[in-house]
């Protein structure tokens, strides 16, 4: 006697029926599976959301993943996956912060409902060689501190977009480069997926939320709060030109001596030179002890009457 399909633990080609619970969180490891659960999704008339992240989450992926389920009639995919590819040599990744527990119970108490978390072998099998080049702009900023940094993101997310298929994907602006690169990448390669920036979560004192945030100790969280300090001179500077701008910000950072600054420069929002007027992006990345950090900001550049 032939099962009812809801009773049915193998489909009609002898595979394991994907995992799905209404309401309920579902965590997958396998690419294969979570693709058939997101195909059936949309062949029942929903949307897929998608929020990628490394995991470590606090409230910035929590202010993602409420933008995702916010979205009318979809089902939420986040994405955990500490991504090897985007780190350097000499980077943080053994001590990257993971919390997988407490990041389930993120995801449990935001209601979404399956979580993407593959192990390195899985993303990357023996023989995985192919690599999305990010063009020049992966060589500068970000890029040109951490080589190979972009090409490792952009990979990893262009496979995630490959196996979710989302219709809506969701980023955090703080890492500005990395949602233009994305965005550019979208384009590029036709990908039928939207890409929605999500502005920046901050603590009350402005410093930006970060993972990375768990490596300061109570001194250099304090003096964290110096680069939102700089982008905020930085933005009242903007009627006063572009020059002015970068002038502002930096006068604020050499302030804190413990900041070791890497970059401070004014672009326009796809990161191509600084407007002599419009809108323009201010972005600052800087160290604290061994803790590299990034934050930025728009910026309204005037004429001066």
């Amino acid at each position: 006697m032939t099962r009812p399909s809801s009773l049915r633990t193998h489909d009609l080609l002898g595979r394991s029926r994907p995992k799905y619970v209404k309401d309920g969180l579902t965590v997958h490891t396998d690419p294969n599976t979570l693709r058939r659960v997101t195909k059936a999704m949309r062949g029942g008339g929903r949307r897929v959301t998608l929020v990628p992240t490394m995991g470590a989450l606090h409230d910035g992926h929590r202010e993602l993943m409420r933008r995702a389920r916010s979205i009318p009639g979809s089902s939420t995919v986040v994405s955990i996956f500490v991504n090897p590819r985007q780190f350097g040599p000499t980077e943080d990744f053994d001590r990257y912060p993971r919390a997988f527990e407490a990041d389930l119970e993120m995801c449990r108490e935001e209601g979404v409902e399956l979580v993407f978390a593959p192990d390195v072998d899985t993303m990357y099998p023996a023989g995985f060689t192919t690599s999305i080049d990010p063009g020049p702009l992966g060589a500068e900023l970000e890029g040109a501190a951490r080589p190979g940094h972009f090409a490792g993101m952009l990979t990893v997310v262009n496979k995630l977009f490959a196996i979710c298929v989302p219709d809506v994907a969701f980023f955090g602006e703080k890492d500005w480069q990395q949602l233009a690169l994305i965005r550019r990448m979208v384009r590029d390669l036709d990908i039928d997926v939207h890409v929605v920036g999500v502005p920046t979560v901050r603590e009350t004192d402005g410093l930006a939320r970060s993972s990375r945030n768990a490596y300061l100790d109570e001194t250099q969280r304090r003096q964290a709060v110096a680069i939102s300090a700089a982008l905020s001179a930085g933005q009242y500077a903007g009627e006063q030109g572009p020059e002015a701008v970068v002038a502002a910000a930096r006068e604020v950072l050499a302030a804190e001596p413990a900041l070791e600054v890497d970059y401070v420069e004014l672009r326009d929002p796809e990161l191509g030179p600084a407007p002599t007027i419009g809108d323009a992006r201010l972005l600052i990345a800087a160290r604290l002890g061994a803790t590299r950090l990034i934050d930025n900001a728009h910026v309204s550049v005037t004429e001066r009457v």
